[in-house]
């Protein structure tokens, strides 16, 4: 590949400008996305882990977390097949709403519509029913969360992607916030009869209902305020000329083979799979510990669920943090180094959870400090390891294939996650394995992403030079 001075790299790029107002809109889409997740991967694992207990007659946890793992896993396994799909039908439609809008409504509004009725079967102590509602929620979650994400590349110039992801990732925190408040408001332990504080809550079914009630509710909001202000095929016309100047200054490791029809080369292929290898390990420790965090806390702890809430917050402040800095440092030193500080820095604090856990060790009913201090700087890291990872893997594609590379991000991150709850269930149910296992397992999957993505050629050799101070504010619509 042919060296471009810096003069003319930096001359190009400061021509670029990003559109805050419209990328915020955007953000409601991810606002969405992670507010339905948040209550589904908070919840749903306890649920089913007393389902299974009543079920199976089996009196520890422990002894049905493999199965647990197994229903978790189907449900990413599903996602795996599905998001893909939908990601090149959204890049292949053609409507009047525009080529993802079809998908962000529809799935939208039949998961807000059975959102609610997972507590309500749960409630009535039904297995079936509430793994059918999980399904069907899962289901059309694929069909708008693949066609959602893709609408910030879709509208914003490559330079831009990682500022772009890190507001759109801070809307999808705010998101999370919402499941999370109401979580510590309507404490899911309390339900269980864990402990007395609230007597009044046990087995009152609104104490796990209006979580999700309150998901389905800001789920629509966001989806009409998506439609009302973003209007796909317009905007479309109107960055068409940025877009492709976008396209002369990407950061492919074969930049000038990057087009519409033709295939990959071999350096931009080697680099895209290096990418994706490194995350999947990644999300093998982040989702293998988001999973299992809420027993964790109440089994293992013999602490409230509003304590995985709070947890959940000074992660989600920590991850704001970061998402609003990830695209500053990458625009300084590169994307592949701002992911690799992101991930040497979550390794380092899991490796102190570990020392701490056979150390300190946990007393009482609460959660320890220090556990919140190393929650805090996982969540600054990996938002820095995911507010540019992404714009990695569509930094290699055209316009034109925006969807099908976003579903190969997806389905890396969705094989990791089909895959580690059933290895941490497995390892939950070996003899001599306990809750301890789930910052060790975390440590190695995340020591292999870090040592992976060495190997990622860094192809950022110039600071990026942007519009500053009022200039760099375009909010037109």
């Amino acid at each position: 590949m042919e060296e471009v001075s810096v003069q003319e790299t930096n001359t190009q790029k400061s021509s670029f400008k990003l559109n805050y107002k419209r990328t915020f809109t955007i953000g409601f889409a991810f606002f969405g996305i992670l507010l339905l997740w948040q209550v589904y991967d908070t919840w749903c694992p306890t649920f089913l882990t007393e389902l299974f207990k009543s079920a199976f007659n089996k009196e520890s946890d422990q002894d049905v977390q493999y199965l647990v793992g197994v229903m978790m896993a189907l449900d990413n396994l599903a996602a795996l097949i599905l998001l893909p799909i939908f990601g090149r039908l959204s890049d292949k439609t053609k409507s009047p709403l525009g080529k993802r809008m079809p998908y962000i409504l529809v799935g939208t509004f039949v998961c807000a519509v059975a959102f609610p009725f997972i507590p309500v079967f749960f409630h009535a102590n039904n297995l079936a029913g509430t793994l059918a509602m999980m399904a069907i929620v899962l289901i059309f979650a694929m069909m708008y969360r693949n066609p959602a994400v893709a609408l910030m590349p879709d509208m914003t110039p490559k330079p831009l992607r990682s500022k772009a992801n890190g507001i759109i990732n801070i809307m999808g925190y705010i998101g999370g916030a919402f499941a999370t408040v109401v979580g510590m408001i309507f404490i899911l332990s309390e339900y269980l009869g864990k402990t007395n504080k609230h007597p009044e809550q046990f087995n009152n079914i609104w104490t796990i209902e209006i979580p999700f009630l309150v998901g389905s509710v800001l789920m629509l909001i966001s989806a009409i305020v998506l439609f009302l202000t973003i209007k796909e095929n317009k905007i479309a016309e109107e960055v068409k000329d940025e877009m492709a100047r976008g396209e002369e200054v990407s950061e492919a490791a074969d930049k000038m083979a990057v087009d519409d029809e033709g295939p990959m080369t071999k350096a931009n292929k080697r680099m895209l799979w290096f990418i994706l290898a490194a995350e999947f390990f990644w999300f093998m420790a982040d989702n293998g510990i988001g999973t299992f965090l809420n027993n964790y806390v109440i089994y293992n702890l013999n602490g409230s669920s509003a304590s995985t809430a709070v947890m959940v917050i000074v992660s989600g402040v920590g991850s704001v943090i970061g998402f609003a800095t990830g695209g500053i440092i990458a625009s300084k030193i590169g994307r592949k180094w701002t992911i690799v500080a992101g991930l040497g820095s979550t390794l380092l604090s899991y490796i102190f959870w570990i020392i701490l856990t056979f150390t300190v060790g946990f007393s009482g009913d609460s959660v320890p400090a220090w556990l919140y201090v190393i929650w805090f700087v996982k969540g600054v890291g990996m938002s820095l390891v995911h507010v540019n990872s992404y714009p990695m893997v569509v930094e290699l594609c055209s316009s034109k294939k925006i969807g099908a590379f976003t579903g190969y991000y997806y389905a890396a991150s969705m094989a990791a996650q089909t895959t580690t709850p059933v290895l941490l269930g497995l390892l939950l149910l070996a003899e001599g394995i306990n809750w301890d296992v789930l910052p060790v397992y975390a440590t190695i999957c995340l020591a292999v992403s870090t040592a992976i993505f060495f190997f990622i050629k860094n192809v950022k050799s110039t600071k990026t030079g942007f519009k500053k101070g009022l200039e760099a504010l375009d909010v037109d619509d």
